[in-house]
Parts: structure tokens; sequence; C-alpha cells
């Protein structure tokens, strides 16, 4: 697989950082999790920790212990890639700064992820995923106007930044092979949603204007919307090019749109977004949503139901790309859960295993790998370090 040898550390707890490592393991890494010993992190037992580490290899360690955090550096100094989602300065703090780790392991990649950056004035505010949605600017996108904002239905900064960071934990592992040295990769989750923002700074460098929440419209971007069908679905259509507009019209048995002074030129189109949209949005009430879904795709106009979990599960499509897996638990028996992406048509990702007990892996890792002795391991768990 494309990291088989590849050996990386989750230290990391909730969402972003073990999302991260998980990516790596669905591609052939080694990861192994660092947990606190006793009850491990503060997200396991649900099944968002049953998905998000599966994958992973569990050891316990207490890092703020003197002993632990020495163990911590011997596994660091066999690894490839350290992953964490500490407040920044945590790692300073036990000892463990990165750059003293590359002391004894020049090539380490160090994957931080944390609300607002390892630098900057806001580098010590706590941040989650909402607030880091807020920080980023699309809560105050989000919503009707006149009403106040509401949230995305997805842990986008949690899930967003954790894409962006495996992502850097390869740029560096290329640099590495590149150069020999490792470094580090710092990740804020609030920026992972601000890349994702598309040209809103740029629109507002030539304005001067914010954009206000607009509900389902998209300024500029027409005809696009979420439509009610007679059998009490909702059908998104988004024929926002020309091309489509056209393909649309015909769809709906009303060429003349094409050239009706109301809709074109197209910037006529955008300055009566309303208009289009209900003739379209009348169309498609009078009809079921599978006449809808069979009439536009005949004539290629891009349109879809607005899916729910359910209809995800049973949808054929998800199901021919894999995209809906049933993954063993610890805790909760078999779970449905979303496949691996992206698909690498000559060496694609699985999923190696479950996400693991806590403590799983003790023995493999402290014994096998580390190489400490029965006494010594005992003599640790003893004193609450493993």
């Amino acid at each position: 697989m494309p990291l088989s040898g590849v050996r990386v550390i989750d230290a990391g707890q909730i969402l972003a950082a073990p999302f991260c490592a998980t990516l790596l393991a669905e591609f052939g890494a080694e990861v192994i999790k660092v947990e606190p010993p006793g009850a491990g992190e503060s997200n396991r037992g649900s099944v968002s920790f049953a998905q998000d580490n599966r994958g992973q290899k569990s050891i316990t360690l207490n890092i703020a212990h003197p002993d632990g955090a020495a163990l911590f550096r011997r596994l660091s100094d066999v690894s490839d890639v350290l992953v964490e989602n500490n407040r920044p300065g945590t790692l300073e703090k036990w000892g463990l700064a990165p750059e003293s780790l590359r002391e004894t392991n020049p090539g380490l990649v160090v994957v931080r992820i944390s609300g607002y950056g390892q630098t900057g004035p806001y580098r010590d505010r706590a941040g989650f995923d909402r607030v880091a949605l807020a920080f980023a600017g699309l809560t105050a996108l989000t919503g009707y106007p006149g009403l106040p904002p509401v949230r995305p239905g997805y842990f986008v900064a949690d899930y967003g930044a954790g894409i962006f960071a495996a992502f850097g934990a390869l740029l560096a592992l290329r640099s590495r092979d590149l150069t020999g040295r490792g470094q580090d990769v710092d990740m804020a989750l609030y920026e992972a949603v601000w890349r994702m923002s598309g040209t809103h700074a740029a629109n507002f460098g030539l304005s001067g204007a914010d954009r206000e929440r607009s509900g389902n419209y998209f300024p500029g971007v027409v005809p696009a919307e979420q439509f009610a069908t007679a059998d009490g679905h909702f059908l998104v259509v988004n024929a926002t090019t020309q091309r489509s507009f056209e393909k649309l019209c015909e769809a709906i048995g009303q060429p003349e749109l094409i050239s009706d002074p109301r809709f074109a030129p197209r910037a006529s189109l955008m300055r009566n977004h309303a208009a289009i949209h209900a003739i379209i949005g009348a169309w498609i009430a009078g009809r079921s949503l599978d006449e809808c879904q069979e009439v536009l795709d005949r004539f290629g106009v891009p349109a879809t139901k607005v899916n729910t979990t359910g209809d995800i599960v049973g949808d054929p499509h998800f199901a021919a790309r894999s995209q809906v897996l049933t993954v063993a638990s610890t805790d909760h028996g078999e779970l449905l859960q979303p496949g691996v992406v992206p698909i690498l048509t000559g060496t694609p990702g699985s999923v190696p295993s479950r996400a693991p007990f806590l403590g799983e892996h003790n023995t493999a890792i402290y014994q096998d790998l580390l190489g400490l002795a029965a006494a010594e391991i005992e003599r640790h768990q003893a004193n609450g370090v493993i």
C-alpha cells in the first residue's frame, strides 16, 4: 500500500487528529494511538471514537509523567510521523518539543492541529469545531436573512483540518525524502474552513461589502435551489452554466425561456433569479421525484434528491463504490461507517481493523517494538506510567 512502512503516532483526541491518523492508516501506515492509562482518551466508548480511530493500535501511556515522556521519546525515535491536537505548548511542557524529538530522530514529521495554530495572538485560545466555523466566517453566511446564523450539519472544521493535516504529513514526508529532515505541520481548525471559502475574500476586496445570509440562494449561482416535489421530497437542481440552463429549459418543455429577455443575457438571469426559480419550482411541484429525476437525467441536467442518511445507506451508487461499510466496534457491535476515500485504482486503501481496545497493543509495542523487559513493563504499570 502507498504508506506501507510508515509508522505514525496518534497522540490526539476527539476528532481532527485521530481522523488524520486514520486516513493514513487506511492507506497502509501503522498508526499507534497513545492514550492515558485508565479511561483512555475522552471520546473513547463513543460511536465517533469507533469510526475515527479505526485501523489504529492502542497503547496506554501517561506522557505527563517523566518516565512516560521518556517512553514517548523512545517511540518517537522509531516513528515517522507524530500527530497531536493538544493546546499549543503542551508538548513543550512535557519536555517533548518537536525540535527536541528531532535531536534523536531528525526525520520526524510532527503534525500539530489546534484551534488557532501554533503562532499568532490567539494561539492560546480554546477552539472546537463550532468555534472555528464562526471564526472562519462560515457561520455568518449560513441561514436566512433576518434570522440568526446556523451551524452546518457536519463537523466541517474538524474533519477538514484532519484532511489538510494528512495532506501536510504527506508533503512533509516527501520533503524528507529530498532533504532527510523532518518538520512541523501547523494546522489550525479555522484555516481549513477559510481555505474552502472560495472567492469571498476576493469579492470583499473588490466591493468592500460583506456578503449577507441569503438562505438557499448563492449570489450569482442561478438557477440553483432545493425544490419540493409532488410526493413530498426535495430535489436540488443546479444548472448554473449557460449550456446546462438551456438543457433545463428544454427538459421542462419551455425552450422559449432560453431567449426570454428576463433571462438573456445571463446578467438578466442573475437579476431575475426569483422568477426562474419560481418557474422551475412550479414544474417540479407537479411531478413526483422519480419523474423529475428521470426527465432531468435524460436531458443531462445536474439534479438529485436531498438525501437523508437512510437514503444514502440504501443507495446503489454508494454501494457500488463501497462508500457505506460495516465495521466491527469494541462497544457498539457492527457499525455502518463511510468508506475509504480517495479511490486509488492501483493501490486502493482499506479499513485494516476496528478501533482498538484501550491498551490492546501494549505488549506488541512496548515489548516487541521498544524491547522493554517484562519486569520493566510491570514496574511502569505499577507506577501508573503505562
